[in-house]
């Protein structure tokens, strides 16, 4: 796999891991309020749903690095990057516009230097 192209997934898989920890172990803390601009009591009732929404960006992380790491893994790739960068769309479409730049656009330049590079 070209080099580029393993840096742009490894840079989605980083994200998120990122994403998972800010979710499932920062959101009611200072730093999750004010990442994602939540009012404390927001934050505190909503602590469950962010969790859970973390424990899928962690599958979703765990996926491509399982695509990345193992033979014949282009499959698994396309079907995460894709994955993220759906949801991604809904997300900026649903709650927050910049979470397409953040999440769906990093998927979908590597999804594209996935394919043009095979």
């Amino acid at each position: 796999m070209h080099i580029l192209t393993t840096a742009a997934i490894s840079l989605v898989i980083v994200l998120h891991i990122l994403f998972m920890v800010l979710e499932m172990f920062m959101w009611n803390t200072p730093f999750g309020r004010k990442t994602f601009g939540l009012k404390e009591d927001y934050a505190k009732q909503s602590a469950p749903l962010a969790a859970n929404q973390g424990l899928y960006n962690g599958f979703l992380a765990a996926g491509l690095l399982w695509g990345l790491v193992s033979t014949g893994g282009f499959d698994a790739l396309v079907f995460f990057l894709s994955c993220v960068i759906i949801a991604g769309i809904y997300g900026a479409i649903t709650a927050k516009r910049s979470i397409l730049w953040l999440q769906a656009l990093p998927a979908a330049i590597a999804m594209f230097l996935l394919i043009f590079n095979s």
